[in-house]
């Protein structure tokens, strides 16, 4: 697992100062279109181009179960996990929707589903047949983790292939905001109730019976959550472990990455504390419902682009604000400058 802490190159200043030149020069007061002027000069350091866009997208969802699932830590079963993978696979899932209208290229990845499902173009990338139930012992082996994280690494490895200028991920895994809860708890010494929330739609008691049930956890494991990778291997789930592989390789390759919701994030958070230097190729699209998220978003001090009062999850918020970086790269790359328009500054 070395690679993780590989050596990531920060995005270029010098096209960064190059787009600060133009947005000034630009037929607009200075600084008056907010954040899309912000995100046009990253891209361009990012890009290293004077010109940034954002045509190529490439959205992979990891998909896995959880052993955590048998607590009843969420209100729906289990094998809607699988059901759901079906549901990307035959594209009738709100990201299949998003990812078409920006013609995002869509893939759903299997890191550990219960059993494999029957689907030609689900991608099979397993690190087991779920995870372990964290309640009770470590939710997966380190080879079992390394096989996870490895799965995010290639999922980025097939995007380079189709040279794409920002990647997403979404996950899908029942009970995998306990999971993601839990690890945002040991990571940041935030309470545990905090961040837990209704997840797929839990009432009050069953979101107190949640949370019991993750400090019960993280006090049987605590003399070894000792980094965040000891973290993620005894709190974590499959396709978390991909989430975290993937955005640490994307940043190592000079991917710009757009990160989804609370469990995204929760990824984000795990993958900044195991390579800082990666936090400067990410882009956080929205404020998710799950309580925890403004918590995590704190943590990673970070700026969103949308607040839509959605909770999802399947990286169908990220896939929503691909539209603000185009626009943003099209009033950079195509607005009249002062001189152009023979407009007085």
């Amino acid at each position: 697992m070395d690679w993780l802490t590989n050596k990531v190159t920060a995005p270029d200043q010098a096209y960064y100062q190059h787009a600060v030149n133009r947005q000034a020069i630009l037929t607009k007061p200075a600084g008056s279109l907010g954040v899309l002027e912000e995100v046009a000069m990253r891209l361009a350091a990012m890009q290293k181009t004077q010109q940034p866009e954002v045509e190529r997208v490439w959205v992979s969802v990891f998909a896995a179960d959880h052993g955590i699932a048998a607590e009843s830590v969420s209100a729906f079963p289990q094998v809607v996990t699988a059901e759901m993978v079906r549901n990307f696979a035959n594209k009738g899932a709100a990201v299949n929707v998003l990812s078409c209208f920006v013609n995002a290229q869509f893939e759903v990845i299997d890191v550990g589903l219960i059993e494999p499902v029957q689907e030609k173009s689900v991608i099979v990338d397993r690190a087991g047949n779920g995870t372990a139930n964290f309640a009770k012992q470590a939710a997966m082996t380190e080879s079992q983790m390394q096989a996870a994280l490895q799965t995010g690494r290639s999922a980025v490895e097939r995007a380079l292939k189709q040279q794409t200028q920002l990647f997403i991920a979404g996950e899908m895994g029942i009970a995998n905001t306990t999971s993601a809860s839990a690890i945002a708890a040991a990571l940041s010494g935030l309470t545990v109730e905090q961040l837990t929330g209704a997840g797929t739609g839990l009432d009050a008691k069953a979101i107190q019976h949640k949370a019991k049930v993750i400090i019960e956890a993280i006090r049987l494991h605590q003399p070894f959550l000792n980094s965040p990778l000891d973290i993620l291997q005894y709190l974590g789930g499959f396709e978390i472990a991909a989430l975290v592989g993937a955005y640490i390789y994307a940043a190592q390759k000079q991917i710009p990455v757009l990160i989804d919701g609370f469990i995204s994030s929760v990824a984000a958070l795990l993958a900044v504390k195991i390579n800082p230097a990666i936090k400067a190729w990410f882009f956080y699209a929205h404020y998710s419902q799950e309580k925890g998220h403004v918590r995590v978003l704190e943590q990673l001090q970070a700026r969103v682009l949308l607040d839509l009062n959605m909770r999802l999850g399947e990286g169908s918020g990220a896939v929503a604000a691909v539209p603000l970086l185009q626009m943003a790269c099209k009033l950079h790359n195509e607005m009249a400058t002062f001189q152009q328009a023979e407009i007085s500054t």
